[in-house]
């Protein structure tokens, strides 16, 4: 039976704050747009998001049957009845008992997200990695600087683990190992992206995250953020392509360094169509491919950091 008290304790109270009075406090690090990672001293962390039906969710990573609205919130950390737990949220509906943080309006996303947070969650950022040091060559230094920040995770069966972001945040995250390419369950393509600074003049887009690490590697730039699409384009992505473009500076530089394939080729389109898109005359764009090898990981396991074709511009360095 449909009880519109509860129902208003769901979709009018802001779990986030009813979590603030409580202990909590929000991790603005694991947090996006659509969904908040709160903690307490106790050590449980929790992910909040609302649904398409304006319903506040929870769940704990620290507890997989501690999970639902904040009913469930309410009931499981202080042991009461469903009559306790009215007479604890009702001053809510009006004015919160306690003073607690203002939070911005917090956007509703799929209910298969919260699986996804939850999952990435559980995984953590890898100072260093085993995969991608031993079989990747790539050095421990790079996923450790102000660029590559939480950008590269590892999981508990040792998977490097790249998280993709669309227009709500947090959407699905890569997982690679030797032998081994898999995907969030319930989760999709985004960008994976490092992190953009707003002094940056160049946005390099590459077919992985790997590939664009080992570009990193071979060209290294403290101007440059980077982006990688994950293979085959979802109808998704290209409107992602294009708000990353317009999200670069003036008079920078827009740079398609995928595959030396016929599949790269495509994308590189991909990426340039997105460019004409934007309409932004001051941007240039490039198209660079690894010379005598297929990926770019491949040229820097090779180790030849040699200079690489540019077409659809000429005079143009960008290393």
């Amino acid at each position: 039976m449909f009880d519109s008290e509860l129902q208003s304790f769901k979709t009018g109270i802001d779990l986030r704050a009813y979590a603030a009075s409580q202990g909590y406090h929000l991790d603005r690090r694991e947090s996006w747009r659509g969904s908040a990672v709160m903690r307490d001293a106790r050590g449980d962390k929790v992910i909040i998001k609302r649904d398409p039906d304006g319903v506040y969710l929870y769940c704990s990573v620290r507890d997989d049957r501690d999970n639902g609205s904040i009913i469930d919130f309410v009931q499981y950390r202080k042991g009461i009845s469903l009559g306790a737990v009215r007479k604890e949220l009702r001053p809510w509906i009006g004015q919160p008992p306690v003073p607690v943080p203002m939070f911005a309006p917090l956007h509703k996303t799929a209910k298969d997200r919260m699986r996804v947070e939850s999952e990435y969650a559980r995984t953590q950022e890898a100072p260093r990695h085993p995969y991608l040091e031993g079989e990747r060559v790539l050095p421990p230094a790079l996923f450790a600087s102000p660029r590559f920040a939480g950008r590269v995770r590892i999981d508990t069966r040792g998977n490097a683990v790249f998280p993709h972001f669309d227009a709500e945040g947090l959407c699905g995250f890569e997982l690679k190992n030797k032998g081994f390419t898999g995907f969030a369950t319930g989760g999709r393509k985004g960008l994976w992206l490092s992190v953009e600074q707003a002094f940056d003049s160049c946005l390099v887009l590459c077919e992985s995250a790997i590939d664009a690490l080992s570009y990193a590697v071979l060209f290294p730039h403290d101007r440059t953020r980077y982006a990688s699409i994950g293979g085959k384009p979802n109808p998704v992505q290209p409107e992602l392509i294009l708000a990353a473009v317009k999200r670069l500076p003036k008079y920078g530089k827009i740079v398609a360094a995928m595959d030396a394939d016929p599949a790269g080729a495509e994308l590189a389109d991909v990426v340039h169509g997105a460019f004409l898109r934007a309409e932004r005359e001051d941007l240039v764009f490039l198209v660079q491919t690894p010379a005598g090898h297929k990926d770019w990981n491949d040229q820097l396991r090779y180790r030849q950091p040699d200079f690489f074709p540019v077409t659809r511009a000429s005079g143009l360095d960008i290393r």
